[in-house]
């Protein structure tokens, strides 16, 4: 199967005159195996409206597409944004944008699903800004090693800030692995494919401060990490509210034990505490 979408790949890309571009991380995938799982994780369905992220030569566009989704592509190489076209059906808008600097509003209302191959470079960054944004979910492939710390539980070692921050917005529904064979050219890494539904609340940006000051220093505990921004005696009776251990490292306390905690330091509010 591999070898045979690679087959139709190479031709493609000669007869546009374009070579993968390491200054974009495009690495295209040729395992439809890997498309259809993608997007049967990311639960598809006709008449959905979806955002997809990055299509470069298009194998998710299509299989979108058939899947009876309003797509709207957003790539920012004008040649794969113009290639696109030949897949249109009624159902597909091209824009050719940057991501990362893309205005939402342009979109008109929803509800959309978010999918797409994320470059490794920028991964955090438009992890960031789908995050903030209102979307139903998000389907995503991303490095191994970042989707590990990505869903990391709490007492672990990959267990870090920007897992707080991803399960915060929403429930990780499932997740598969990608062997770097899959891809044109094999990048150097395994991949892993995720699914986030979004909860309907968010968390204020105070929250996410909060945690990264906390993290910044995380193999102290909780008490030394705080201790510049709070008074000792209030950051234990902040973790004794969280039902957390006064000994407590950041990697230690659950989502719902960050969420205790912030609460009671929202009760301080110290002047320095969120400046930062």
């Amino acid at each position: 199967m591999t070898v045979a979408q690679l087959s139709h790949l190479l031709p493609f890309l000669e007869s546009i005159g374009v070579k993968p571009k390491k200054s974009l991380s495009q690495n295209f995938l040729i395992d439809p195996n890997i498309v259809r799982k993608t997007v049967t994780l990311a639960d598809i369905q006709p008449g959905d409206q979806v955002i997809e992220i990055g299509p470069g030569p298009g194998a998710l566009t299509a299989e979108l597409l058939e899947k009876g989704a309003f797509v709207t592509a957003i790539e920012k190489d004008t040649l794969f944004a113009k290639e696109l076209e030949r897949f249109q059906n009624g159902k597909l808008t091209v824009i050719e944008a940057d991501i990362l600097t893309f205005d939402w509003t342009l979109l008109g209302k929803g509800p959309w699903k978010v999918i797409g191959n994320l470059p490794y470079s920028i991964t955090t960054p438009i992890l960031e800004r789908i995050c903030a944004g209102s979307f139903i979910s998000f389907t995503f492939m991303v490095q191994k090693e970042l989707a590990d710390r990505l869903i990391a539980k709490p007492g672990s070692k990959q267990c870090g800030s920007i897992s707080v921050f991803v399960q915060s917005h929403g429930e990780i529904k499932g997740s598969f692995l990608v062997s770097r064979s899959c891809f044109y050219p094999s990048p150097s890494v395994d991949s892993t494919v995720l699914s986030l539904a979004f909860y309907e609340k968010k968390e204020p940006k105070e929250f996410f401060t909060l945690v990264r000051r906390a993290f910044q220093q995380r193999r102290k505990m909780i008490t030394s990490s705080l201790k510049s921004l709070f008074p000792q005696e209030q950051i234990r009776q902040a973790l004794e509210a969280a039902k957390a251990s006064l000994t407590a490292r950041p990697e230690a306390l659950s989502l719902e034990q960050w969420r205790m905690l912030f609460q009671e330091m929202q009760k301080i509010r110290h002047p320095a505490a969120y400046s930062r």
